[in-house]
């Protein structure tokens, strides 16, 4: 039989550490960054394509209504709209990941975290954004566009906009979940297709962006002790970001 799968306990307790120190990095640099919006996108983007130049205008579009931009810090539609923001003299964070094939930081973060794990990085993607733009990407960007509308379908985090950008793209994606999970299997609600907006138009996401975000700044505000106490438990937001929410009830079987 192949033990090789099983992991040395002693090893794991180290593996803990580390992943703790991402996060205390995480947080410790993320918690003063103010507005942010969340970037997604492929990798695999040049600088010659339609999506690239829109992500970089859509950044720089941001950082004019005093958001900071954060994206994965690689190439592609991360480095668009990393690129976007620098030149447009905002906050530009990279949240970079080490992969087994090289992955190049781009040059244009004046904000930037390294991570060996992913989900440590994608804690970082949402709990410090107060919105999300997704550009066409690959199976990457479809997990971090699935994670949020699950998070955001099942309150563990307040509802926050998000922006599919790219009709082309993103449409067979939106007829798939309207046709198959809606209609077919019935999987999803249908209020459930009302929790992102999709456009082509750069001045449609960020204003769509920007208004939601101005509606709910009374909300965005830090707490004090006395107004966090007054929140009934299960609606009060953990440090990863997410709600408490109720805790499950168990029923012992006879």
């Amino acid at each position: 039989m192949d033990h090789s799968i099983y992991r040395d306990p002693s090893r794991e307790t180290w593996r803990i550490l580390r992943i703790m120190s991402e996060f205390v990095e995480g947080f410790d640099t993320m918690s003063d960054i103010g507005l942010a919006i969340t970037l997604f996108g492929s990798s695999r983007s040049k600088p010659e394509t339609q999506e690239y130049r829109d992500a970089e205008r859509v950044a720089a579009a941001l950082v004019g209504h005093d958001f900071a931009v954060i994206t994965g810090g690689g190439p592609g539609i991360m480095e668009a709209g990393n690129k976007g923001a620098f030149e447009a003299g905002g906050k530009s964070v990279g949240l970079n990941i080490a992969l087994p094939h090289e992955q190049k930081p781009n040059p244009y973060q004046n904000i930037s975290i390294e991570f060996e794990h992913f989900f440590p990085r994608k804690v970082m993607f949402v709990k410090y954004a107060v919105g999300l733009i997704c550009f066409p990407g690959g199976f990457g960007t479809l997990d971090e566009f699935f994670e949020t509308m699950t998070l955001v379908q099942t309150r563990k985090t307040p509802a926050i906009p998000v922006v599919l950008f790219g009709s082309r793209f993103w449409t067979p994606l939106i007829d798939f979940m309207t046709h198959t999970l809606r209609d077919e299997f019935a999987t999803i609600s249908p209020e459930d297709l009302n929790l992102y907006k999709l456009t082509d138009d750069v001045d449609e996401a960020v204003d769509h962006v920007r208004m939601c975000v101005l509606r709910a700044l009374p909300e965005l505000r830090q707490l004090n002790s006395a107004e966090e106490a007054a929140i009934p438990r299960a609606e009060r937001i953990t440090g990863e970001g997410t709600r408490y929410g109720l805790t499950q009830k168990r029923q012992n079987r006879k």
